[in-house]
Formats: C-alpha cells, structure tokens, sequence
C-alpha cells in the first residue's frame, strides 16, 4: 500500500485526510505540525500531503526535496515567493499543488477557462466565494484558482485583471477586470460561483462544497496519483486528464 504522510495532521483538513487515506486503502505513514519533524516523515512516507500554513511551506518542500518523495501542496494563501518555492522544488520532485483538491472545483475550473475563452471581453466575469467564519485568507484559494482559469481563458495575466475590493466611489467597471468577492460566516465548508454577464444575459457557473471530506478525498487521490512520477510540476487537472 502506497504510505501517506501528512503536514498539518491535527488541523480539520488533516483529520480529514486521515480518514479518506483509510478509505482509499492506503497507509497512513503519520504526521507533523508546528514543532514536529518534516524530514522524518518525508523518510517515513511514499509521498506527503501539505495542509498545513504558508510559514512552513519551506521547510516541508525541503524535507521532500532532500528525501526524493514527491509532495501535493494544498496549503492556501501563499505568496508569489511562495510559488516560487514550489517552482524550485519542482525542479527535483513531482509537485502537485492547487488552491482546491475538490475534484468537483477541477472540471468547474476547465468549464470557467473554456468559457472565458468563447466570450468577448465585454462578458464581464465576477467571482463570489463564501467561506466558514475561520477562515483566515481572502480571496479563497480555489476563487484565485477559477480566476488563474478565467485569465487563462483570455490570454491575460491576473494580477493585472482583477479587482478585489470595492468601496465608496469606485467608478464604473472596467472592461476585462476579473472581480472578487469574500464572503465569510457560519460554518460553510466553501461555495464558489462564477458569474459571466453580458448584455441582456448571464452565466453562473458554481460549486458548493456540502464537507470537507471532498476535499480530503481529491487530495488522496492526487497523492496515489502522484506517487511514482517524475519530478515536474503537475494541476488537478492532471490528475482528471484534463
């Protein structure tokens, strides 16, 4: 059985994780948080999984890199030094990393990036996210994931196209911004809606997460998708074929 190591174990994705690695019949291999050993467990594992927080994507990505095992980094929020890292290590192991394991939020990504492709710029293209009331980043990854997909579709560049905050006099919108909006109360697991609106007609395109446990199991299934290949950078999209 394919041995599954766990970064950020005692977190609610970790325990999440646990269970779906059980039900996929696979091993679990352990786990580390604050303080504990990355090393150790890159030895002890066939290949990790990072749930943990952005301050301890280094040294996870070290202790994969040093031990050979290839590492699906779900961790959200990270910065552009942060994909960086994940860039570098990629250079010596198989990196899988995705701001949602959702394979549900994959397909939806694929349907945002051919749409936003088909569509003129003068659809214009807002996404909605709405999270649980701990969550601790804004926008969501998996909304700058479907936003990544949109930008792809028109052959723009993200950072340049989107508009994540609006208050007071903002003015009227400007044509071929990627808009965002956070939501965040109650205990919602993460719903996320793309919203495509032309003139006299709209397009919503959206996924809700009703548990965490799609999540975890998307995750298990990158990871036993993940094992064994060679080093490079790899999407969920990969792991559907797509």
């Amino acid at each position: 059985m394919t041995k599954i190591g766990i970064y950020g174990s005692e977190g609610r994705m970790g325990h999440a994780i646990r269970e779906a690695i059980g039900a996929a019949g696979a091993e679990y291999a352990g786990g580390v948080d604050a303080g504990g050993d990355p090393m150790a467990l890159a030895h002890a594992a066939d290949v990790l999984v990072d749930f943990s927080v952005p301050s301890a994507l280094v040294g996870n990505l070290g202790a994969a890199v040093a031990a050979g095992k290839p590492i699906v980094v779900g961790t959200t929020g990270l910065t552009a030094d942060d994909l960086q890292n994940v860039d570098d290590a990629a250079q010596h192991v198989a990196v899988l990393q995705t701001g949602n394991t959702s394979l549900g939020v994959t397909l939806l990504a694929a349907l945002v990036k051919q749409a936003a492709a088909r569509l003129g710029p003068d659809w214009d293209i807002e996404i909605v996210e709405m999270h649980h009331r701990h969550k601790v980043d804004a926008p969501s990854g998996t909304a700058l994931l479907l936003g990544e997909a949109a930008a792809g579709g028109r052959g723009v560049d993200l950072a340049t196209h989107s508009d994540r905050g609006r208050d007071g006099q903002t003015g009227a919108r400007k044509e071929g911004q990627i808009g965002f909006a956070a939501l965040r109360g109650g205990s919602v697991a993460g719903d996320h809606m793309v919203i495509l609106a032309g003139n006299g007609e709209r397009i919503e395109l959206g996924h809700r997460a009703e548990s965490r446990a799609i999540f975890a199991q998307g995750a298990v299934r990158a990871a036993l998708w993940l094992a064994g290949k060679p080093a490079g950078r790899y999407r969920m999209a990969d792991v559907l074929g797509l």
